[in-house]
C-alpha cells in the first residue's frame, strides 16, 4: 500500500469515542487502521460480474458508522495493535452486519436504508437476498484464512443472527415471557455481533483470554443497550433528528420494549395502559392517528422504564470492564456505553 493510500479516509468517530481526541497517537493509529480497513472492505465486496459487484457494494458506499470495526481496531489496542489479522476481521465484521441489512431490509419490507433506497426497492427481493448470501460467503472465507478461533467465533455468531430473526419471526412461544423472549432476540440480533468484534480484535490483538471475554461481554451489552435506546427514539425522537417518522415501530406492528411494558400493565388491569394500548392497536396508517398514539406512549411511565432497562444494559457493560488498567481505550469504550443510551438518533 502507497503512503497516500495509508492516510486517514474522512470517517467520523461515532459519539463517545471523545477521548481519543486527546491521545494524538492513538487516534492516528486508530484512522490509519479504520482508513485501510474502509479499502479492504471495499476490495472484498467487488466483484467481476457487473450487478454482483454494484449491489454488494450498494449499502457499503451509501455510508455507516462502522461501530463494529471500530470496536475490533479499539480492543486490538490493548494489546499488540491492529496487525492484519485484526484489519482483516474488522472487515469481516462490517461485511456480516451489512449482509444482516440486506436481509431485514426485505422482511421488513423497508423501503429506506442510510437515506437511498433499500436495496430490494432497487434489485427486487431476490436479487437482495442472494446478495446478502454473497457478502455473507465472502466474509466466511476471508475468516477461514485466520484459522480455527475466528472461523469459530464467526460461525457461532452466524447461528445466533439466524435464531434471533428466526425467533423474532415466530415471536414467543405459548409460556414465554414475551420481555424475555425480546430480550433474547435483541441479543442474538444485535448483541452477538458487536461481541464477536470485540473478542475477534482482542483474540487476534493477542490479549489473554480473560480479556477477550471480558470484551465479548462488553460488547453483548452494550449491543443490547443501543437497540433498547432504538426503541425509545423511535418514539421520542422529533423525526429531523432521528431522519425517521416518530413511531414508526409502531405503524409497522414491531414488538418493542415500551408496548410490551405497556401490554404487561394492561394484562395486570392498569386503564391507563389498556387505553395507551387502544391506540397502538388500531389503524395506524394516518400520521394524525400515529402521533396521537406516540404521545400516549411517551407520556406512560412505560418509556422511562424501557429507558431505565436500556440504561441497566450500558451499567453491565461498564461493569464487563471493571478488570481491565485503566488506558486511554477503556475510556472510550465506557464512553461509548453511556454515549449509546444518552443519544437523540
Amino acid at each position: 500500500m502507497t503512503e497516500s493510500a495509508a492516510e486517514p479516509l474522512p470517517l467520523r468517530l461515532p459519539a463517545g469515542f471523545d477521548a481519543l481526541a486527546d491521545d494524538e497517537p492513538l487516534a492516528a493509529e486508530v484512522f490509519r487502521a479504520l482508513g485501510e480497513v474502509e479499502e479492504r472492505l471495499l476490495q472484498a465486496l467487488s466483484s467481476s460480474d457487473g450487478l454482483a459487484n454494484t449491489s454488494a457494494r450498494y449499502l457499503a458506499e451509501a455510508g455507516g458508522k462502522r461501530i463494529r470495526p471500530l470496536l475490533t481496531i479499539l480492543t486490538s489496542l490493548l494489546g499488540d495493535g491492529p496487525d492484519v489479522r485484526v484489519r482483516e476481521a474488522a472487515v469481516v465484521m462490517e461485511m456480516t452486519h451489512l449482509a444482516t441489512l440486506y436481509h431485514d431490509d426485505v422482511m421488513d419490507s423497508a423501503p429506506v436504508r442510510r437515506g437511498a433506497p433499500a436495496a430490494h426497492e432497487v434489485w427486487g427481493n431476490s436479487v437482495a437476498i442472494l446478495t446478502g448470501d454473497l457478502i455473507l460467503a465472502r466474509a466466511s472465507q476471508l475468516m477461514t484464512a485466520m484459522g480455527d478461533e475466528g472461523t469459530r467465533v464467526q460461525a457461532r455468531t452466524f447461528e445466533r443472527l439466524v435464531m434471533g430473526q428466526l425467533h423474532e419471526t415466530v415471536g414467543p412461544r405459548e409460556g414465554d415471557d414475551p420481555q424475555k423472549h425480546y430480550l433474547s432476540v435483541v441479543a442474538d440480533k444485535t448483541g452477538s455481533l458487536v461481541a464477536a468484534a470485540s473478542r475477534l480484535g482482542a483474540t487476534f490483538g493477542g490479549c489473554a483470554p480473560e480479556v477477550a471475554d471480558m470484551l465479548s461481554s462488553y460488547g453483548e451489552a452494550v449491543g443490547v443497550a443501543f437497540q433498547l435506546a432504538d426503541d425509545v427514539i423511535d418514539l421520542t425522537s422529533d423525526g429531523e433528528t432521528s431522519g425517521k417518522t416518530p413511531g414508526t415501530d409502531l405503524r409497522e406492528g414491531i414488538p418493542t420494549l415500551p408496548v410490551l411494558l405497556l401490554r404487561e400493565r394492561a394484562a395486570a388491569g392498569e386503564q391507563e395502559a389498556s387505553e395507551t394500548l387502544r391506540l397502538v392497536d388500531g389503524d395506524l396508517g394516518e400520521d394524525e392517528a400515529l402521533a396521537e398514539a406516540v404521545a400516549a406512549v411517551v407520556a406512560h411511565p412505560v418509556t422511562q422504564e424501557a429507558w431505565d432497562v436500556a440504561h441497566a444494559w450500558s451499567a453491565q457493560a461498564k461493569e464487563s470492564l471493571a478488570g481491565l488498567p485503566d488506558s486511554t481505550v477503556k475510556t472510550a469504550l465506557l464512553s461509548f456505553a453511556d454515549a449509546v443510551v444518552d443519544r437523540e438518533s
